[in-house]
């Protein structure tokens, strides 16, 4: 028996579509992360990004559980002393609704250079419509 490492070029992507709507945040961002990775695959290889590229509709549906629409915050730093600006889920769902879903998924890749190639091949949506019908997504169900 032989292990059979994939090379980057031969990797076959293939696009998928999910609707957010009503879906769990957190299920949803893992299931993302695992077809962003290709573990979905046979030809999973933990060094190459073999993963599909993902398209989410309905960002600003995203459903969370418990006490999060208040308690959850988002933090980021403009890197000056004292300029931690924190933003609560509440209001990240009115200004930036994409940015949930894919802070979401970020959380869950790789760090360093493989996670943010694998970041790139997400792409989200704040309403039903997309850009990329020429890639004749599958709708993937969650």
């Amino acid at each position: 028996m032989k292990t059979v490492s994939t090379k980057k070029n031969e990797v076959k992507r293939k696009w998928f579509v999910v609707d957010a709507n009503g879906v769990v945040l957190g299920r949803m961002a893992s299931k993302i992360a695992s077809i962003l990775r290709g573990k979905t695959k046979v030809e999973y290889t933990p060094h190459v990004d073999t993963g599909d590229f993902v398209i989410v509709i309905n960002a600003e549906k995203v459903k969370v559980t418990g006490n999060k629409e208040e308690s959850k915050i988002y933090y980021r730093h403009t890197g000056w002393q004292g300029h931690l600006k924190e933003a609560p889920l509440s209001r990240m769902r009115v200004k930036h609704p994409e940015q949930i879903v894919e802070l979401a998924v970020k959380g869950m890749l790789p760090r360093g250079n493989l996670g943010r190639a694998m970041l790139k091949k997400l792409k989200v949506y704040k309403g039903a419509e997309h850009e990329h019908s020429a890639q004749k997504p599958e709708a993937l169900s969650l």
